[in-house]
């Protein structure tokens, strides 16, 4: 992505938001209100302005903050972790085919209590602030300008999406490793793909190489750097680097190394294999789907 004195802007205004959310969380020793996927929205919003998430602007705010609360609620049931997992994501298909809208990301807000056993109240309150701001900063700068809000959701693809997360989430409960159920900006990625115009074999590797990378060089920055603020610093540099040596807009690769403030400490050693494990699975799926099965069903207009 070409540096322009705008981009610059925008890329800085993200730095200080993400550093003020980690600050926030450093403050209250509460690293519940580090939201990995809120980074992810900033990028996609303010930095590469995603027409598909800046149609209406208000849904910024609502379709993740309804996801989120939806994911809390059901984290709060004594219920499987399994069918806590399949229970959500049912529901945010739901949700998005009755609004007739979808924001990729808000997926991730309603995984992530589910995923990081979120209880605290704070990662609501989060939510609402966090994404109250990303919506408000779109309307003052009016980065929805001249893009048609009437945008539709692409329903046909809601359905391998579904197949997909379901059938990984089988694998990963039969096999033992139901940790490994979702992956919060995995299934974001997922679902971008099967909306994508075009899609290759190479497009595919190259997500599975720079997901795996992004939560490696979180992972080994978390061992060796112990202040917040440093390591997110660090974090975000680093990302920019690895999007332009890879040439792919990917807001979740933003996403990805926060994933270490919260999911449980046991847990974030073998986020890398993980990742690659599901990511491999997942866009080779996709893959699969898009190249020899696509093309014998009625396919409604992506999502542009």
């Amino acid at each position: 992505m070409k540096l322009t004195q705008d981009t610059i802007k925008y890329y800085l205004l993200v730095f200080l938001f993400i550093l003020s959310m980690v600050a926030v969380a450093m403050f209250f020793n509460d690293p519940e209100i580090v939201l990995p996927e809120v980074a992810a929205l900033a990028i996609g919003l303010w930095v590469f302005q995603e027409k598909a998430w800046l149609r209406q602007p208000r849904m910024i705010f609502i379709l993740p903050s309804l996801t989120a609360l939806m994911g809390f609620g059901l984290n709060m049931l004594a219920l499987p972790y399994v069918v806590k997992i399949v229970l959500i994501l049912v529901l945010m298909l739901l949700l998005m085919r009755v609004i007739n809208y979808s924001l990729p990301p808000a997926l991730t807000t309603g995984f992530l209590p589910i995923v990081t056993n979120a209880h605290a109240w704070s990662f609501i309150y989060a939510i609402l602030v966090t994404t109250f701001i990303l919506m408000l900063v779109v309307y003052i700068l009016k980065l929805n300008k001249d893009i048609d809000s009437k945008g539709k959701v692409n329903t046909q693809m809601m359905y391998p999406y579904a197949l997909i997360s379901v059938l990984w989430i089988a694998i990963a409960y039969y096999s033992g490793n139901q940790q490994m159920a979702v992956i919060p900006p995995i299934a974001v990625v997922l679902y971008e793909s099967l909306n994508m115009k075009m899609y290759s074999l190479k497009i595919a590797l190259k997500q599975v190489a720079i997901l795996t990378l992004a939560i490696s060089i979180g992972v080994i920055l978390y061992y060796f750097i112990a202040h917040w603020l440093v390591m997110a610093t660090l974090f975000m540099i680093i990302m920019y680097v690895l999007s332009q040596l890879f040439q792919m807009k990917i807001p979740a690769v933003y996403a990805f190394p926060f994933l270490v403030y919260v999911f449980p400490a046991e847990k974030v050693v073998s986020l890398p294999i993980a990742t690659f494990v599901v990511a491999s699975f997942s866009f080779g799926s996709v893959y699969i789907y898009r190249t020899y099965l696509q093309s014998k069903l009625v396919a409604q207009p992506v999502e542009k």
